[in-house]
């Protein structure tokens, strides 16, 4: 059993600190029934997770059931300083307003993943408004300047001439100041939060507790391109608040090897699972396409409902395989008639009249289930199902 845990928190991991802590840990669960603390700390800079955000709470569910507490934290004093990661600027900072409202939807949502009563919600408000402006100078007393530059994205900034508040060395001290008030056995984060996680390590011996936390780190989760980092900036994101036939039609569009990088970090299912269905796709007894649609349904159920994940999959089907309309889309109308790249974009369906006129030029664009290539093409009256690329509908009524 001990194993088989330690397989599963290593699993997909990018690099662990102290490793053989976390086995102390567990083997004292599984002989004494010890139970301990993983820590995550999330700051309420937006109020929707996508799938790349929920990596680190499957590694959160996965310490869970081999007996972990979480203390999932919401950064809600951090949050005001903004977390400089990463950032070739200072980063603007969040109102409070923002940050309740981010915080209360983060809540909602983690708990489609995490067991409730295995996870503490800690504020770190809590403990930073009281440490007061003696606590916080003697905080700044536990690190040097030449140390903090020594951080990547600092050491970019400082060479190049651009702008790093005070404020901005502060924040990976109260990062790990969380780790010092928590008394956290365990801390995971992405790969980009490395300096950061240590801090907790550092701070835990400077401040003498009597521990120091090991460090578990997750990588990024690559979008629907399986090139960049999943992003909503970059549009390739499958957001957990998307509607199920949106989610289910997402996973089925990623291409069969970055199914494999999506199973293993977002799948329940075990590695010895995984093993057996890429056995099973490698000699041909096994269609990647249907073991894509298992990962799919799973996914979608997670978020929506078993229910509802199967409406999605016969909805995909009628769609796809049977090349049918949807059986529900948005209904656009419109006076007079109408240039199709206009209604195209009208309808929310194309950005852009020029993408639009792109996608009709590349056989993309269909009216009623034909391709059209005429790119000035007018729309009289009557009623058009307009379709780009095999997800996005609108009916359209041209009076």
């Amino acid at each position: 059993m001990l194993e088989e845990a330690l397989r599963e928190i290593n699993r997909g991991a990018a690099e662990v600190i102290d490793s053989q802590r976390i086995e102390k840990l567990l083997r004292a669960y599984f002989d004494e029934g010890k139970t301990y603390t993983v820590k995550a700390g999330f700051d309420p800079t937006a109020p929707d997770l996508h799938l790349g955000h929920t990596v680190l709470l499957h590694k959160l569910a996965t310490f869970q059931k081999y007996g972990a507490k979480i203390q999932f934290l919401i950064g809600d004093f951090t949050a005001q300083i903004g977390d400089p990661t990463g950032k070739s600027a200072t980063r603007k900072t969040l109102s409070a307003a923002d940050i309740i409202d981010n915080a209360k939807s983060y809540k909602e949502q983690v708990f489609k993943i995490l067991d409730e009563s295995k996870t503490e919600v800690v504020f770190n408000s809590e403990w930073i408004n009281p440490l007061g402006a003696s606590g916080m100078l003697s905080l700044t007393t536990t690190y040097n300047v030449a140390r903090m530059l020594e951080r990547d994205d600092f050491d970019k900034r400082y060479k190049s001439g651009t702008s790093i508040s005070i404020s901005e060395f502060i924040y990976p001290l109260l990062q790990g100041y969380d780790s010092v008030h928590l008394k956290s056995d365990v801390e995971i984060g992405g790969t980009d939060q490395k300096f950061n996680l240590l801090m907790g390590r550092h701070l835990q011996r400077a401040y003498e507790i009597g521990k120091e936390q090991s460090v578990l780190m997750m990588p990024i989760l690559e979008g629907l391109d399986g090139v960049a980092k999943m992003s909503k900036s970059l549009n390739n994101y499958i957001g957990v608040a998307d509607e199920p036939n949106d989610m289910f039609g997402k996973i089925l569009s990623i291409s069969d090897d970055l199914m494999w990088r999506y199973y293993e970090l977002l799948s329940t299912a075990t590695l010895d699972e995984i093993e057996v269905l890429k056995n099973g796709v490698a000699d041909g007894s096994l269609h990647p396409k249907k073991v894509k649609e298992d990962l799919a349904l799973e996914i979608t159920a997670r978020f929506h409902s078993d229910e509802l994940a199967q409406d999605a999959k016969n909805e995909f089907d009628k769609v796809h395989s049977r090349n049918q309309v949807p059986t529900e889309m948005p209904t656009f109308s419109c006076g007079g008639s109408v240039w199709i790249a206009q209604a195209l974009v009208d309808c929310n369906i194309e950005p852009s009249t020029s993408q639009a006129r792109r996608d009709i030029k590349q056989g993309a664009v269909k009216i009623n289930q034909e391709k059209i290539s005429d790119i000035q093409l007018q729309l009289q009256r009557g009623e058009y199902i307009l379709q780009v690329g095999k997800r996005k509908f609108a009916k359209l009524k041209v009076n």
